[in-house]
């Protein structure tokens, strides 16, 4: 099996036409391809330089990189990852909450310029994705034009030593949908078909998207949510930049009524994104396994 060509590839221009091929990727897989997309390759390539030199910041300004809600901020190298930090910016549609970002970070008015022009033109493709998928299902696409978005920049600071080991353990995104503009040379990141993981080799211009618990709550267990991880493969430091699509604010996460009925009852209780997020803190169950602990008695 030719593993790269088997993760699906969908063509954003040609809609709809992809439907069936998006419904069954996000069922089957939970990850796909994006190509000929809407966010120009100018804007991806200046901002992975802007996302480079940020990261390269020293550490006393990236701790200004706070907390909005847990985890959104700085993220330094830890004991269990430790090759891996990453900077934060909640609520990406929020021109207040990028503007603050950029404070904290010492932006300069260009770097600010590009990561405002991104950071809109990011959050309009995951709204668009997340309005397909709940289509390619025949549901409306409004569903999530209102829920919170969050950006976060990734450095790996692979070695030599750390070659055949374990950049990020593996896990699950705890949100709806995530949109990945992978590091172009680097490659690393791995994704769990069927208990196999399979390489996930970069495809510059292309955009990663991959569906989280909060698309299999939604979804009455229909969407996959997936499980992946980054393995150091060579000795090079590594960048990529996720979104983030969460789930409601304030609402609770349920299906659409079209997605229950006798034959595929409600599986999940009602709760809201935010009391899943800490749930899945309290209990350091990161890969999909702190869905079991929200399951209907039924």
């Amino acid at each position: 099996m030719e593993k790269t060509q088997s993760i699906p590839t969908i063509d954003f221009s040609d809609f709809p036409g992809q439907y069936e091929k998006l419904r069954k990727a996000s069922e089957e897989w939970g990850c796909f391809r994006v190509v000929n997309h809407k966010i120009p390759l100018e804007l991806m390539q200046e901002m992975k330089k802007i996302v480079r030199s940020l990261l390269d910041l020293p550490i006393e300004i990236k701790k200004n990189n706070t907390d909005v809600i847990a985890g959104s901020g700085y993220w330094a190298p830890s004991t269990k990852n430790p090759l891996y930090e990453a900077l934060g910016l909640y609520d990406m549609a929020s021109s207040q909450a990028v503007h603050d970002f950029c404070s904290q970070l010492e932006a300069s008015p260009s770097q600010r310029d590009t990561i405002e022009k991104y950071a809109q033109a990011i959050n309009e493709m995951i709204m668009d994705i997340g309005g397909k998928i709940a289509e390619s299902m025949g549901l409306n696409g409004d569903y999530c034009k209102d829920w919170p978005c969050q950006f976060r920049i990734n450095k790996y600071n692979f070695t030599p030593e750390f070659i055949g080991t374990t950049g990020v353990q593996i896990h699950t995104d705890s949100g709806f949908l995530t949109i990945l503009q992978d590091d172009e040379n680097v490659g690393g990141l791995e994704v769990d078909k069927s208990g196999e993981f399979v390489p996930v080799d970069p495809l510059p211009g292309s955009l990663l998207v991959n569906l989280g618990d909060m698309a299999h709550v939604w979804s009455n267990g229909r969407l996959h949510t997936l499980r992946h991880r980054v393995q150091c493969k060579e000795a090079k430091i590594r960048v990529s930049i996720a979104t983030f699509l969460l789930g409601p604010k304030d609402a609770t996460v349920e299906p659409p009524p079209e997605l229950v009925d006798s034959d595929h009852p409600r599986l999940y209780k009602s709760f809201t994104y935010e009391e899943y997020r800490e749930l899945r803190i309290s209990t350091k169950l990161q890969a999909g396994e702190a869905l079991a602990l929200v399951r209907t008695s039924a």
